[in-house]
């Protein structure tokens, strides 16, 4: 039969006590806020690009708050603002694209709310790990406030395109969208610097329901609806619980 020593059952007792006011004292609070800034790239008619248009990038920048709801989910409100262009004249191919030269340009403010879900289940770094993978989706809406020019179509066009000529008129009897639906998507990597700080690089992909982020749809292409999406890199900071015994951390 086992004997334990009264000092062994101290001893034990004491780690145990010492660790697990060593995790209290390191508690963090369920809440976040966080700051990031990068770019927003323009996804629709003026570009020939599939991914967007990464010759008009615009800067931008986001705030947000969040809560944790577990070791696998956040939620998250989202504030971005950012500016969004097109141009056809800085492509040389198609060749028409700088004969038709329309432009945009428009102010972006939107509004979202996010569901994050760590892959690691490591939102609170409870696997003591610096690097986190996330992905998230969200739903919200986007302000704009832009301007078309179109007055610089060359004679060869107009006389090439008649189509594209005939939708302009309908065009411009169409407002601009002032405010869309988005559905922003995408996936970040989270780098904790310390148990309160951490840093983010994320990219995001918003869906829309509109064709007329750029003010052009009839007399450019009205099968594809217009995006937008951003590459951001930024900073979180996690609230922490104070230690009612005011008691040194360990």
């Amino acid at each position: 039969m086992t004997v334990i020593s009264k000092s062994t059952i101290v001893i034990v007792v004491f780690l145990n006590t010492g660790f697990t006011t060593a995790r209290a004292q390191l508690d963090l609070s369920k809440w976040q806020i966080g700051a990031n800034v990068g770019m927003f790239i323009y996804q629709g008619d003026l570009t020939p690009s599939p991914i967007g248009s990464y010759r008009t990038t615009q800067p931008g920048l986001g705030i947000y708050i969040s809560r944790v709801l577990n070791p696998s989910f956040i939620v998250r409100a989202n504030f971005a603002m950012a500016n969004l262009h097109g141009n056809d004249a800085l492509y040389t191919s198609p060749a028409w694209r700088k004969e038709r030269n329309f432009s945009f340009s428009s102010s972006a403010k939107e509004i979202s709310a996010q569901l994050l879900w760590n892959i690691f289940s490591n939102n609170g770094n409870e696997l003591d790990k610096r690097i986190s993978p996330y992905a998230f989706a969200g739903a919200g809406v986007t302000i704009l406030k832009g301007v078309r020019y179109y007055g610089s179509m060359t004679k060869e066009f107009i006389a090439a395109e008649p189509q594209a000529v005939k939708g302009l008129v309908f065009d411009l009897a169409h407002p601009q969208s002032k405010l869309i639906a988005v559905v922003p998507v995408g996936a970040g990597i989270e780098y904790y610097l310390s148990p309160r700080i951490s840093l983010t690089a994320e990219t995001c992909f918003r869906f829309t329901f509109t064709d007329y982020i750029d003010g052009f749809s009839k007399a450019a292409n009205s099968n594809k609806k217009d995006y937008y999406h951003a590459h951001t890199v930024g900073v979180v900071y996690k609230f922490g619980k104070k230690d009612k015994y005011g008691c040194p951390k360990m």
